[in-house]
Order: structure tokens, then C-alpha cells, then sequence
């Protein structure tokens, strides 16, 4: 009996050591991430309560897109707004990408998406081209509202008409979930 449980021991300990090091090799590390956010972003974001949200009364930011023309986010005022903050390098942005999109592509002409990253056009466009990715990206060129206070990657808010955080994720999330539709589709008729 015992030669069986350590034989099992000497199996499972293999497995162990293949995971570990198809996590630390930089190669397979990122796929392997980014999978298992993808299983995590198949959760829709919770809405904020009416009471509990946070009003945007700063829209004191400019933004540069990839071709080099400036937004100023005062035009966000009364618009339905989308704010997502990534990387290319990041598992959990690489991961609920194919949402962002696929959201993107219904409401683009409704909601205003900002895509927002700190990495040059030269990062971003290979990556954009890749997955056939084709809403803008934003970098910051003066510091954002604070209300956003952004510590980690990614970090979305779905921000109403009167400047109010209705949601606001750090991490992956499902952003073309029926949830998320119904209530982008509430705000849009306000």
C-alpha cells in the first residue's frame, strides 16, 4: 500500500513540476495567464448601487490616440462612457479583450469607448493587428481624473450620462454580458 501512495507521490510531483515550469517559462507563462483569466472574465461586473456612486466632476484630462490626435475629456459631458485601462503585456487585459470588442462593435456609435495605455504605437498596433482589434487606443497625456484611481491593470468604468461611476471593475470581466447590455441600454435611454 505504501509503495502505491508514493508511486502516486512521484505522479503527481511530475505534474507539479511540468506547471511550474511551463509557468515560468516566459513563452508559455502568457497563454497559460491568459486562459486562466479568460475562465475568470466570464463574470459580468456588479453595478454600483444609485446611492453609492461616485459623481466625475473633474473631466480635466487630454488624451492622445495612435494617430496623434488629441481628445479632451471635457466632451465626454453627457455621453455614456466606456474608460478601460491595459496593457498588451497584461493576461488579464489580453483576456477580456475579445468582450471589449465584441461590446465595441454594437455601441460604438452610442457609447464613447476610451481605451487608455501607456505604451507607444509601436506596442499597441502589432498587438491591435493581430486579434483584428479596431477601436482606439488612448494614451494619457495630462494625469487622469483621481476619482479613477487606477492601481492595477485592467481597470474599467462605465461611467452615465451626469458623470456618475455605475460600474467600476479592476480586473477581467465579461463586458458583453447580457447584464452589462441591459444596463448600457438603461443609461442610453436616460
Amino acid at each position: 500500500m505504501f509503495k502505491k501512495i508514493k508511486g502516486q507521490l512521484k505522479v503527481s510531483n511530475i505534474i507539479f513540476f511540468i506547471i511550474i515550469t511551463l509557468l515560468v517559462v516566459p513563452v508559455t507563462r502568457q497563454p497559460i495567464q491568459v486562459f486562466i483569466n479568460k475562465g475568470l472574465a466570464l463574470f459580468s461586473p456588479s453595478t454600483i448601487e444609485k446611492e453609492s456612486r461616485r459623481q466625475l466632476i473633474n473631466y480635466d484630462w487630454q488624451l492622445r490616440d495612435m494617430n496623434g490626435h488629441m481628445y479632451d475629456f471635457e466632451s465626454a459631458k453627457g455621453r455614456v462612457v466606456f474608460v478601460n485601462f491595459w496593457a498588451t503585456w497584461c493576461p488579464p487585459c489580453i483576456a477580456e479583450m475579445p468582450n471589449i470588442q465584441a461590446l465595441y462593435e454594437d455601441y460604438k456609435d452610442r457609447v464613447l469607448f476610451l481605451l487608455v495605455s501607456n505604451e507607444t504605437v509601436g506596442e499597441i498596433t502589432p498587438f491591435l493587428d493581430k486579434h483584428n482589434y479596431n477601436f482606439k487606443i488612448y494614451n494619457s497625456v495630462t494625469a487622469y481624473p483621481e476619482m479613477f484611481d487606477v492601481a492595477s491593470i485592467p481597470r474599467t468604468f462605465l461611467i452615465d450620462k451626469e458623470g456618475n461611476v455605475v460600474m467600476d471593475k479592476a480586473g477581467a470581466a465579461n463586458w458583453n454580458s447580457d447584464k452589462v447590455r441591459e444596463v448600457i441600454e438603461k443609461l442610453l435611454m436616460e
